[in-house]
């Protein structure tokens, strides 16, 4: 029996905590690939160039320490306020939506996932584009006030015949840059990610679920809190894979790169089960992703 479940809110703590672990462990193990990679070039000689410089100790070692620690306060900062932003839009805009039959997922109904998920990418583009503005737009007023632009731009135009911005249409263009970093980019975030989205549920709901089914073991904590306990590896990794598979193939033919989707399905199936096994080892021991389903 099919039933239809709507995400009203997910609760903070735990799905900051148990995310920034996992990305934190994941970027343990790019650092380490990454390593044994420099190794490997250092061992074979392969860039001749490099002379004296060990790849390893100057690169490689670095690297293992900054990438976990990154990844790990980074996914603190994005989780946190993406759950609080998707906590925030739902009473305006709805939760996501979810077709579950036992523990899969039959269906994932468009309108209400792409809607909340671009949403929250457009805001997360006006806070960078707000914080890039509030960088950009003063160099551009330094610039336009320096008395040096206006000798050189002078000295440029008697010279070659051309002409150069003048100190007033810099200032002028660092307006438009940051309007356009504050609206424009927001917007275009916006309707893409819409079309993204929309395009995940279509290929997910039409074609990927006759071949596997992402699947998500929800255990009831009270009448309308659930955790999330389990995720079943290699159906969730292989459904999610064959999408990214299938929008790769898309991507491919219009960039004439047929070999997109290849690639595509090998990394995305790798991600998605590492994500997995990571949080079926971790949840009993820091505590699972809670959500208030209805």
């Amino acid at each position: 029996m099919v039933n239809v479940k709507e995400i009203k809110s997910i609760e903070l703590t735990p799905f900051t905590r148990i995310s920034a672990s996992i990305y934190g462990i994941l970027g343990l193990i790019t650092a380490l690939v990454m390593l044994i990679g420099l190794v490997i070039i250092q061992v074979t000689g392969l860039i001749p160039e490099l002379g004296q410089f060990n790849l390893v100790t100057g690169v490689g070692i670095p690297l293992l320490v900054l990438i976990p620690i990154v990844s790990f306060f980074t996914t603190i900062v994005v989780s946190f306020f993406s759950v609080m932003i998707y906590n925030l839009l739902v009473p305006r805009l709805g939760g996501v939506k979810l077709e579950l039959d036992g523990n899969e997922v039959e269906n994932i109904p468009v309108i209400s996932f792409s809607l909340i998920l671009s949403a929250i990418g457009a805001i997360w583009a006006f806070i960078v584009g707000l914080v890039l503005a509030a960088v950009i737009s003063p160099l551009f007023s330094l610039f336009s006030a320096l008395p040096s632009v206006s000798n050189i731009t002078a000295d440029f135009t008697a010279t070659t015949g051309a002409t150069l911005p003048t100190s007033a249409e810099a200032g002028a263009a660092g307006i438009v840059v940051s309007l356009v970093l504050i609206i424009g980019l927001p917007i275009m975030v916006f309707v893409f990610g819409f079309i993204w989205n929309a395009l995940f549920a279509l290929v997910y709901n039409y074609i990927v679920t006759r071949v596997a089914k992402i699947q998500l073991d929800f255990s009831q904590i009270s009448e309308k809190l659930h955790e999330l306990k389990h995720i079943p590896v290699i159906p969730t990794a292989l459904a999610v894979a064959l999408v990214y598979a299938i929008l790769g193939l898309i991507s491919g033919i219009l960039s004439r790169n047929l070999a997109q989707f290849i690639s595509d399905f090998i990394s995305y199936f790798i991600q998605t089960a590492l994500f997995a096994l990571l949080y079926n080892y971790l949840a009993p021991k820091i505590g699972s992703i809670k959500l208030n389903l209805e």
